[in-house]
Order: structure tokens, then sequence, then C-alpha cells
């Protein structure tokens, strides 16, 4: 069984009730749920969450909630990986997972095909254990400046007169989604390995949302691009 585990839990201290803010009309919530119903791919799509107000919205946009998140596994400083194994566990009281999509609830750029070409990946490629997407970074991560004392420096100076075309290509975690089997998922201490596929997608499909900055940028990139990012 392959199972979409969407993790959004009550507390969100920069931007308040985050989960289920309003994002372009609906809540920032549906646009996770929706791309995952529309894949097609995945048997169930559960929301994990310790808040009653967020289970509502997500029933409401067609999730399920079977089970209610504990609150150990509910504050600040808890990583994604523990959550994902307990839905997993939750889960697998009444089915076999073979694989779990973990999609983040403040994901609305994430689209249905990217979801399907990141288990067509895990598929074809034996002992890969997760696959998610990534985009390159916008600028040469090896001409980084810092700023110490009101001073600028450059963290790697070797690299001030080296042509960018000649410098290595360097990509991130584009924060979206992130399939992995559910073995790996319940053992992993981390994803970013030698066992993960990338989904290579373009920057203008990547924002961040943590700071009530990003939010307003992701906003007006979207509305922008609309037609494009629902085709």
């Amino acid at each position: 069984m392959k199972v979409a585990i969407i993790p959004a839990r009550g507390g969100s201290k920069r931007i308040p009730r985050k989960n289920i803010r309003h994002f372009c009309g609906k809540p920032i919530l549906a646009y996770s749920i929706e791309a995952a119903i529309q894949s097609n791919v995945f048997d169930r799509v559960i929301v994990t969450t310790d808040d009653e107000e967020i289970a509502e919205i997500a029933c409401a946009h067609k999730a399920e909630v079977p089970f209610k998140r504990p609150a150990e596994l509910s504050d600040d400083h808890t990583p994604t990986i523990p959550v994902i194994a307990h839905a997993i566990t939750e889960v697998e009281k009444e089915s076999t997972v073979d694989f779990a999509c973990c999609i983040y609830a403040t994901a609305p750029f994430v689209q249905c095909k990217d979801i399907v070409t990141g288990i067509e990946s895990m598929n074809r490629c034996n002992g890969s254990q997760f696959a998610f997407p990534v985009t390159t970074f916008s600028f040469p991560i090896m001409r980084a400046l810092r700023i110490e004392d009101n001073r600028i420096n450059m963290l790697w100076p070797e690299h001030e007169r080296t042509r960018s075309q000649d410098l290595t290509d360097t990509w991130h975690d584009a924060g979206q989604f992130y399939w992995g089997t559910a073995e790996a998922w319940k053992t992993a201490k981390g994803v970013y390995s030698s066992v993960c596929l990338p989904i290579q997608i373009p920057r203008w499909r990547v924002q961040d949302i943590d700071t009530p900055e990003d939010w307003d940028r992701a906003e007006r990139l979207y509305a922008a691009l609309r037609e494009e990012i629902l085709n």
C-alpha cells in the first residue's frame, strides 16, 4: 500500500496557525491534500495532527485523520522522520505499508506530476530508500559571503577568481515532499544519502514558507504563476 502522510501540528510560532491559514483563497493545507489525491497513486491520504481544527479542515478537503498525533511528537523540536514513522505504525495496525510519502502542509507549489515521478523513480531504482524534489541554488554557493563585525569575508576565498561556469552545480532540498519505503522511514536517521533519488524541479516552483515575508512572497509568486502551476 502507498500512503500520503501530511504532518500538520497546531503550534506555529513565527506564523500562527500556519498550516490552515488561508493562502490565495483557501487553507494552505488543502493544496497538499489536493496534490496527493490528484496524483492517483495513493491508497490513503492521511493528515497527522494534534489539533482538532486542523483535523476538521483536513477531513473537509477529503483527507483522513484516523488517529491523533501524541503530544511528544507535536512540539517545536520534533523532527519529521519520527512523525512519519509513528503514522506508518498506526496505519500498519490495519494494512501493510510499502511506501509512504511525506508531503508538507505548507507546500502550495507541489505538483502531482512530481509526486508521480518520485514513486516511478523509486520503482525503477532497486535499493533506493527515499526520493524528493531538489532545485539549484540561484547563485554559486562557493562565492558565498559572511559578515562579521560589519566586514565582508568569503567563505571560500580560493574561488574569488574562479569563473562561475567552472564551479560545480549545487542543489538544495525543495522542502515539498519525500517518498520513502516504510522500512526506511522507521529506521533512518536522515534522508540525505546515496540511497536517495533527486527529482529535479525548476527554481520558480520552490519557496520555503517559514516567515511572514516568505508567506507574502509565496502568495505573490503563486498568483503570478497560477495558470502554469495548475497546468
